[in-house]
């Protein structure tokens, strides 16, 4: 699934990497442990995560994961999306739950990493 259909999925905005709206996402991973998304080895991996910090941006950079998902309504400070942007990192911040987010994206065949 393309980035931009994630979007779409979510009603959500892309605040970061509009630009890299054609990346395709192969499965995704939800997690707030970051220590969690270190031990992936899949790629074009999307993280959906209620962690809204620059700790999360630099876990994706280590991870090479190029999309988040800001879930519960979190914002993504100027700080965060200037790491993003140097990174290539698309940002999108959802007003679901982490759960909902999981469910819509996985009912539009999103697949988990395991």
């Amino acid at each position: 699934m393309k980035v931009e259909d994630i979007a779409r999925v979510l009603d959500a905005p892309i605040v970061c990497g509009e630009d890299q709206m054609q990346y395709a996402i192969e499965v995704a991973f939800a997690s707030d442990l970051m220590s969690d998304v270190l031990t992936l080895k899949h790629d074009h991996v999307l993280l959906i995560t209620g962690l809204a910090n620059t700790q999360t941006i630099r876990t994706a950079e280590m991870s090479d994961i190029k999309c988040i998902v800001f879930a519960r309504n979190k914002k993504a400070t100027p700080e965060m999306i200037q790491m993003a942007k140097e990174n290539e990192i698309m940002i999108i911040e959802c007003r679901y739950s982490v759960f909902k987010t999981c469910g819509l994206l996985y009912q539009e065949g999103v697949k988990p990493v395991y």
